[in-house]
């Protein structure tokens, strides 16, 4: 059967983004005909002198511009803008979930870096993804209240404030109650997701209510109105983080948790019991500024170090970003650093990450040496790195990993913060309360706890952190201040989608805008991805004969970008959201 016209297929195209549907060849071609159209209308780099938030929608970053405008700090914004994403885009952050966020303070010169990532319950055990021995399928154990890990993000966020805010605690919380309250509404991509989950969205009472009235999804352009989660909002605005984490609202996550047919193990305890942590960025040189990034339990910041690294030793400035030689560079740093990864990297607080050996300039040299111009490994494998302390380790297989939202924000002072937001899979658990849905974070571990008698570093533990991809980055230029703040959605994809990006600013020199717009390239594990419907598929035959595993596939990433630029003329704001979703970046 001959596929429409360009000119129908763009309609239709539109028409399938609403519906959610991708299930013919026409129609797989016609969504690849709207992403190439969508990157060919790409907006300008956003420009600002005094500050700017850059979010993954309109109303989330008014939220924050609001709070700044009002005088309050980068860290009074991304709570605003937070709490505002949780109304809008429910599928992929918010109160049921964690957060990671790097925090530059202007005033001290110093940089934290501020876990609010979900942990596993005091009872979970490390067979708690294993049925009759073997591994459970990813959907049936990620829906439900199995894989639901203890929320962090809002005491993680509370705790920011108190060091950090200046505006009062329950003002931030009012552009989010009363939009949940008045209506938002519902976006195309919005409402593809639900229609494309509806089938899970509907064994969820409360998400079924909201997103599925009359039995039907709700559709682009209907209006959302949340009033559960306005309470919720309400309560936290008077109470604290406490209100989520003691009393009426923590009873009523654990109970549905436990009382689901795929049951979970959290208590009201290990509610109470959940405590944010600060921790040391994860720093190294590239170009002669210095990248930072998360530190365990996020793989992100070192996985992105040690590609960096690799890259650091080849020469990328003249090459084309969109060339063969470019992609064959990120995609082979990148599964040389993956392959480390899998086997590696894990709650730094139990089990013993050998980081100090991973990012050594000796080690990442002598793993820089694996990459060949001409041909690709066949398989990497994880490397021997120096200062390991621990039982020998079995490489984690690749399991799904997704969800996130990421916030930049830089305010008038130049405090500066970039924040990775999750619930982990596409509305995370399904499961729905008071308004928010919980996360299904747990599946973020290795299903299986040992391999061949060998243990995985990052198998479930009772109090454990799981191992994230998250990648909130802030680079610092020879003056010591910041001059780029980043990340992504994306799962596990994050780390190559950052990656990239600071390659096309700090190598090829692209403005925000031009970067995150780029056709993504990256490697997953020991694979290599190019993104569907863009230059990017152009390149696999070439790839492939140089020995690459190449898989063409939609690459919804969802970088948001800021660079700072200081010079006679004062500090000027340049930001940049990704256009495969429905971001902004704003400034004043």
């Amino acid at each position: 059967m001959a596929c429409p016209s360009a000119g129908h297929a763009a309609g239709q195209a539109a028409q399938i983004s609403r519906s959610g549907g991708f299930d013919t060849p026409c129609r797989r071609a016609a969504a690849a005909l709207l992403l190439l159209l969508l990157l060919l209308l790409i907006p300008a780099t956003a420009r600002a002198q005094r500050q700017m938030v850059a979010a993954a929608h309109p109303l989330a970053a008014e939220a924050g511009m609001a709070m700044l405008r009002a005088g309050g700090t980068a860290i009074d914004a991304a709570i605003a803008t937070q709490v505002m994403l949780g109304l809008v885009e429910p599928q992929s952050s918010g109160l049921g979930g964690g957060a990671l966020a790097l925090y530059w303070d202007a005033a001290t010169r110093h940089l934290s870096a501020w876990d609010g990532r979900e942990v596993a319950p005091a009872a979970a055990p490390p067979t708690l993804f294993l049925k009759d021995g073997q591994p459970m399928a990813f959907l049936a154990a990620a829906i439900g209240g199995r894989a639901v890990g203890v929320p962090g993000a809002m005491r993680m966020l509370e705790a920011l404030h108190k060091a950090q805010g200046r505006l009062p605690w329950a003002a931030l919380f009012a552009p989010a109650i009363a939009a949940a309250e008045n209506g938002v509404p519902v976006t195309p991509r919005l409402a593809a997701l639900i229609a494309q989950d509806a089938a899970h969205l509907a064994q969820d009472r409360e998400a079924r209510a909201l997103f599925l009235p009359d039995g039907k999804p709700l559709p682009a352009g209907a209006t959302l109105r949340n009033p559960a989660y306005a309470a919720t909002l309400r309560a936290i605005a008077e109470q604290g983080a406490e209100a989520l984490h003691r009393g009426p609202i923590a009873a009523e996550i654990a109970a549905a948790i436990r009382a689901h047919a795929n049951p979970g193990l959290m208590t009201t305890d290990d509610l109470a019991g959940y405590a944010p942590k600060q921790r040391e960025a994860l720093c190294g040189p590239y170009r002669g500024v210095t990248v930072c990034g998360f530190p365990p339990p996020s793989s992100g910041g070192a996985t992105v170090l040690q590609i960096l690294g690799i890259l650091a030793h080849q020469s990328l400035a003249g090459l084309d970003p969109r060339g063969l030689d470019a992609a064959h560079l990120l995609g082979e740093a990148g599964r040389i650093a993956f392959a480390d990864r899998n086997r590696y990297l894990a709650d730094a607080d139990q089990v013993p990450v050998p980081l100090r050996g991973l990012l050594d300039p000796t080690y990442l040299l002598l793993r820089a040496q694996l990459l060949d111009r001409d041909h690709a490994l066949a398989a990497p494998r994880a490397g021997n790195p120096p200062w390991q302390d621990g039982a020998a380790l079995a490489s984690q297989p690749p399991q799904p990993e997704g969800g996130t939202s990421h916030v930049s924000i830089v305010d008038a002072e130049g405090n500066a913060l970039a924040m990775t937001s999750t619930i982990e899979d596409l509305f995370g658990a399904r499961l729905m309360v008071r308004g928010f849905f919980l996360n299904n974070e747990l599946t973020d571990f290795s299903f299986l706890p040992e391999i061949e008698g060998r243990p995985v570093a990052n198998r479930v533990g009772p109090g454990k952190r799981p191992r994230s991809s998250m990648s909130p980055t802030i680079v610092f230029g020879a003056d010591g201040l910041p001059m780029l703040l980043l990340g992504s959605a994306g799962g596990s994809r994050i780390i190559g989608h950052v990656a990239q990006t600071l390659v096309a600013l700090l190598d090829w020199g692209l403005e925000p805008q031009a970067a995150v717009s780029l056709p993504r390239i990256g490697a997953l594990n020991a694979g290599l991805e190019l993104e569907a419907g863009t230059g990017a598929a152009a390149l696999a035959p070439g790839l492939e004969a140089r020995g690459f595993p190449v898989e063409l596939r939609t690459m919804t990433s969802g970088l948001h970008v800021i660079r700072i630029l200081r010079g006679a003329e004062g500090v000027r704001l340049q930001g940049g959201a990704d256009p495969r979703r429905e971001g902004v970046a704003l400034g004043d």
